[in-house]
């Protein structure tokens, strides 16, 4: 016999993804911490030399390089990235639980949430 999806299942399986993004966050950021002490980490004489333009073209091939060749920096970065992106993930979980129990209020509210997170992050501004 097949067991229904309620919500005590829904409500753990959100804590469980919830507190497993902070823990990748978490240690992500530690190794990238440890690898920038090992790197020998200065602070720039000049903050002008870090400003790459408003391409955000620029700033993500900037983190991909920087990440691909194990930075540091870049892997603090990733680290907060999967911090940002852990809440995103727990609307996106939760939408797929409210379909599973049939429940299609909140899959209309998760829905536009989710739309309003999307719309917010594709047009947001570069500063």
């Amino acid at each position: 016999m097949k067991k229904n999806f309620t919500d005590v299942d829904l409500n753990r399986s959100v804590g469980n993804l919830l507190r497993l993004g902070v823990i990748l966050s978490v240690v992500t950021s530690l190794i990238g911490f440890v690898k920038l002490f090992t790197e020998g980490f200065k602070m720039p004489k000049k903050y002008t030399s870090l400003d790459m333009g408003s391409s955000s073209e620029k700033v993500w091939g900037h983190f991909w390089n920087s990440l691909c060749k194990g930075e540091g920096m870049a892997i603090i970065q990733l680290g907060i990235l999967l911090l940002i992106f852990t809440p995103l993930m727990r609307i996106i979980f939760a939408l797929i639980g409210y379909l599973k129990e049939k429940d299609y209020t909140y899959v209309v509210i998760s829905s536009i949430v989710l739309a309003i997170m999307a719309i917010s992050f594709f047009t947001g501004y570069a500063h």
